[in-house]
């Protein structure tokens, strides 16, 4: 069965007032939180760097005073962290309207996290796996909650191998970008009788910080690269901005490529992996789908 002919409908929803959305001190997060801003929104960040996001929060405050934007650290490259950070969100924000799982990396060596991960992975599923559920009662406080994450075509060029999930690189990185499709397509499955939505994108290749962190060599490649054939960060948000604030998303579990749900790899729409990768997560982290 393909994609999208398992994308559920629902109603149209309400303008966003609380948004958390992680990976926004630069790229297409930064350009969608201030969007976001200026149309209203208080934004709330999950920010790595303090330097970064003191100077996102004097952004969002400049564009948008009314209200009381915030910011929490995390390496969400750490489950402690996730759970931490997650934790005291829930503690603060009784109301979460939009979630945005933006954050993402690549890393090249074969260096691995504190829980014995590769931080690809970490990074670029669990974080998306642990801070959605753990916030879930939040998002289910809204009247039409809304879930994003940013995903990336490079999902088609991967397949799970799940005696050897723990990749860095080019392949490491395709395949966060897979897992992050299933996990939508399980998810969306599980919320099917509630008024929240989860929906990934891709946002093309934009010139960002993505990379920075690689070895020169690799530095080098992807900086001629977006010279040559990156989008602007703003041409790369857009359908991420559509996503959180159109009232014509009526779709849940899909893929959204230039602001429109398209078909994803075949691959991407296997319940058995969705179901084999949701088990796997939940073990790591300990942390499951809640119950209303």
């Amino acid at each position: 069965m393909r994609w999208m002919a398992d994308v559920a409908l629902v109603g149209n929803a309400l303008m966003p007032q609380n948004i958390v959305i992680t990976g926004a001190t630069s790229g297409i997060g930064e350009v969608a939180a201030l969007h976001l801003a200026q149309s209203g929104a208080r934004i709330i960040l999950v920010a790595r760097s303090a330097e970064r996001a003191k100077a996102t929060l004097s952004r969002l405050k400049v564009i948008n005073p009314h209200v009381e934007h915030r910011a929490y650290l995390a390496d969400l490259s750490s489950i402690a962290e996730m759970k931490r950070v997650a934790a005291e969100i829930l503690s603060t924000e009784p109301v979460i309207d939009v979630l945005i799982n933006n954050v993402g990396a690549v890393y090249m060596d074969d260096t691995l996290t504190a829980d014995g991960l590769a931080p690809t992975f970490a990074t670029n599923h669990l974080a998306y796996y642990v801070l959605t559920l753990m916030l879930l009662p939040t998002l289910r406080a809204s009247p039409h909650a809304r879930i994003i994450c940013t995903s990336s075509r490079a999902h088609r060029y991967a397949k799970l191998d799940f005696n050897n999930l723990q990749r860095n690189g080019i392949l490491g990185y395709a395949q966060s970008k897979l897992m992050n499709l299933l996990f939508t397509r399980r998810l969306a499955q599980l919320l099917k009788d509630e008024p929240i939505t989860i929906n990934a994108f891709h946002p093309g290749f934009v010139a960002t910080r993505f990379a920075d962190n690689t070895n020169l060599l690799w530095r080098m490649l992807m900086q001629i690269r977006k010279k040559l054939f990156g989008l602007t960060p703003e041409q790369g948000a857009k359908t991420l901005i559509h996503l959180a604030e159109s009232s014509e998303i009526t779709a849940t579990g899909g893929y959204f490529v230039d602001c429109k749900l398209q078909e994803p790899a075949i691959h991407a729409g296997s319940d058995t992996e969705a179901l084999h990768l949701w088990k796997l997560s939940a073990e790591l982290t300990e942390v499951d789908f809640p119950p209303i």
